[in-house]
């Protein structure tokens, strides 16, 4: 048994895997069956004829079937993680784990196939026969030497990628941290002496990676638990580490890591010695890889050479070497560009993504993935986090382009930029909807006004505006915290350069703001004393000012506190828009059925018919922004005339008063939520209604249905919000939720900011 398993780490594990259904996967339909004419479609007679196309064209699998998404995880279960020969069955849940990796890094679908074979013919034989499933083949904890021959027996016998991750997932990583690690340190891989404890599949990989980098062959040593690899050497030989052999009488990894600038171990816990560290060259990188206890604890490496950089590959260190990094995205571009094969200049276009990734500002989601901490790129951190968004976006890209570029890509990728904006509507749900709302704020930016300026998702969405152009942002802070975090958090954006900053305790508009309150709120309470004790001390305050007064296009508040606080500001300072009754606030839900709007989620309590035609319009305006054409929903218990109480009532004449004030807008009522969602079970209550397809625009009639139904559907359709968005002001300016993420900021700034235009 693993003795580094604590008994509740076990004993979670095994009810994680129990329950409530056994194992980590299952399969779906991406196509509805629900009818007659579905199952023809899906089934016999349709689906012969699909047959029939790729009988007469193999090549239409990719476009007719999931083939070209779907990978085969293939394991013989003779070297699984640290736990060696198990057997195929007990290697199962590991591959459903790498399974469920391919689908959530990079959505990519996974069989994972265990197989009884051990002789190399027997697993290359059974493997081949699979190439007519899948686009990818990933061998993973086959033992080696075998797994060398039976990758290179595949790659040659297949047309399609085989990847086997141990080797090349683990040479990929570990060369960006050194392409990191050679940076910092100012040296060339050409130069370097390179040191391994372990010749193993991943360390030959490894090494094999960094020679076609530029590494020299004459500069690398390797060792083993026979002690160095030498010429002459009979024990434990094999063609491939023998590649390696040096002509030399040192036999202990003490005697050749002298002057080592680089220490690869992949081999076994504490081989690796603090004085043998004390011989190394200048800025050593260490590379202290096995599990789970690496070649040298990271704490004692530290007290031994206090300048080494040190990479493990644990989670509870810094610099995890982990191969999640790179197989999803490196089978990703490989799919798409229909690849024949995984080469060299692929993984090297993976080294590099990865290497360069590191050195990009801080993801917020690598923050909230550590709680709160934020790896900034330098000796602790030379290689991205695994839960990096943007991986996918900087490794699939340039894996597919090195296809092109080497002549393996069998459908080379004909519009990059459309290729990106595929893989940011996966990284980012919003991505398809926001787009053209981004389009728009980038042709005319905004300056937007950040009341929480101190916030680190606020910090962190500025930088994201500033990298898009698609704001001025205008922050409210402290200099000296701001300047703080933003080191703090590895934000290169700074004040007076990227953005405005209005210190709240020492401000040069103060006196002019203070009047400007007093004349705006004097006949609702506030005095002199206290415009003057708020416009210090109350953020939503000073940034209602600014918009008020011209030295802002428009604000956001809501970060920190409640709701009703901020909106009781902004009522008071920027008061509403000509001819309308009352602010109400409109909620965008983004769910696997598309985008859907609620209001109001958020300001009004019980909605007069009135105020519910208000707002639908107004909203109406706002969801055309995102290109969407307005379907509204006036939604109720009652269906269609079904009852006759007082709710059902105001929602029939709030659609009687739509009809007659909008009659361009596609709206209809009172109506059920499924009639609303589903045409079809409306055409049966109400054939020829004015609504066609299906409603975007929910609108509710009371705060409770709205607020309850956007916060189920929230939670229970895995939907991302974006708003609120705030109707009916004078001037733009809207309020977040405490909850907001740092990407959820930048659309609502990119919405904000085609809000001001129009004004």
């Amino acid at each position: 048994m693993a003795s580094y398993i604590s008994d509740d780490l076990r004993s979670g594990a095994m009810v994680y895997h129990r329950l409530p259904r056994p194992g980590k996967l299952e399969i779906q339909p991406t196509k509805p069956l629900a009818n007659q004419r579905d199952l023809a479609l899906a089934y016999t007679p349709g689906v012969a004829a699909v047959c029939e196309a790729i009988a007469a064209d193999t090549a239409l699998a990719a476009e007719l079937t999931t083939k070209q998404n779907l990978v085969a995880v293939v394991s013989n279960g003779t070297a699984v993680l640290g736990l060696g020969n198990i057997g195929p069955e007990a290697s199962k849940p590991v591959m459903e784990g790498k399974a469920v990796l391919f689908k959530k890094f990079a959505g990519i679908d996974v069989f994972d196939i265990e197989i009884k074979a051990l002789e190399v013919d027997h697993v290359v034989t059974v493997v081949a026969a699979l190439e007519p499933t899948f686009g990818g083949i990933n061998l993973e904890d086959i033992k080696a030497p075998e797994c060398f021959e039976i990758e290179a027996q595949l790659r040659a016998k297949m047309n399609i990628p085989v990847f086997h991750d141990d080797q090349h997932g683990t040479a990929i990583i570990v060369a960006a941290a050194i392409v990191n690690a050679l940076h910092i340190g100012a040296k060339k891989i050409e130069d370097v002496k390179i040191v391994t404890s372990g010749a193993g599949a991943a360390a030959i990989a490894t090494l094999n990676l960094l020679v076609s980098m530029g590494a020299k062959r004459e500069n690398i040593w390797v060792t083993d638990i026979e002690g160095v690899v030498y010429e002459g050497r009979q024990a434990l030989m094999d063609p491939y580490k023998g590649v390696f052999a040096q002509k030399t009488d040192a036999r202990t990894l003490a005697e050749v890591i002298v002057g080592a600038d680089i220490f690869i171990g992949l081999s076994a816990g504490g081989v690796l010695k603090p004085e043998m560290l004390k011989t190394m060259g200048e800025r050593p990188l260490i590379m202290a890889l096995a599990n789970p206890t690496p070649e040298i604890m990271p704490d004692i490496a530290r007290d031994a050479r206090p300048d080494a950089m040190i990479c493990t590959g644990r989670s509870d260190f810094p610099n995890q070497v982990n191969n999640v990094l790179c197989f999803p995205f490196i089978f990703r571009g490989a799919l798409d560009a229909g690849a024949t094969t995984i080469n060299e200049e692929m993984k090297i276009a993976a080294v590099n993504a990865i290497a360069e990734l590191a050195r990009e500002t801080p993801s917020d989601v690598v923050a909230r993935a550590y709680g709160g901490e934020t790896p900034v790129f330098g000796a602790t951190s030379l290689i991205p986090s695994p839960f990096d968004p943007r991986l996918i976006l900087r490794v699939a890209p340039a894996v597919a382009k090195a296809a092109m570029d080497s002549g393996v890509a069998k459908r080379p990728i004909a519009d990059f930029d459309a290729y990106l904006e595929q893989l940011d509507r996966f990284v980012f749900r919003s991505g398809l909807v926001m787009k053209p709302v981004f389009a728009a704020a980038r042709q005319a930016p905004k300056r937007v006004i950040y009341a929480e300026g101190e916030d680190e998702r606020i910090l962190r969405a500025a930088q994201v505006v500033v990298e898009e152009g698609i704001a001025r942002p205008i922050l409210i802070g402290r200099p000296a915290v701001i300047d703080t975090r933003l080191e703090r958090f590895g934000l290169s954006i700074r004040p007076g350069q990227d953005f405005e900053l209005i210190n709240p305790e020492d401000d040069p508009r103060y006196r002019d703001y203070v009047q400007t309150y007093v004349e705006r709120a004097g006949r609702r309470g506030v005095t002199p004393e206290l415009a003057r004790t708020l416009v210090r001390t109350t953020p939503t305050v000073i940034a209602a000012l600014a918009v008020m007064r011209g030295d802002a296009d428009t604000m956001l508040c809501g970060v920190e506190g409640r709701f009703i606080r901020h909106l009781r500001h902004i009522r008071t300072i920027i008061g509403l828009a000509p001819g309308v009754r009352d602010v109400s606030a409109l909620s965008m839900l983004l769910t696997q059925k598309g985008a859907f709007f609620l209001c109001d989620t958020q300001v009004s309590t019980d909605p007069s018919a009135e105020d519910l035609v208000e707002m639908a319009i107004l909203a109406a305006s706002h969801v055309k922004r995102f290109g969407i054409e307005p379907r509204i929903a006036m939604l109720s218990h009652s269906d269609f005339g079904s009852r006759d109480d007082e709710s059902a009532k105001k929602m029939r004449a709030a659609t009687g008063l739509m009809h007659q004030r909008a009659p361009e807008l596609m709206v209809d009522g009172e109506m059920e939520g499924d009639s609303a969602l589903v045409p079809e079970m409306r055409e049966r209550v109400l054939p020829g209604s004015r609504l066609q397809g299906v409603a975007n625009i929910l609108v509710m009639p009371n705060l409770d249905a709205a607020n309850i139904s956007y916060q189920m559907v929230k939670v229970f359709g895995d939907a991302l919000p974006v708003g609120p968005i705030l109707l009916g002001t004078a001037r733009p300016a809207h309020i977040l939720t405490p909850s907001v993420t740092a990407r959820g900021i930048v659309n609502m700034t990119a919405l904000a900011v085609v809000e001001a235009q129009a004004c």
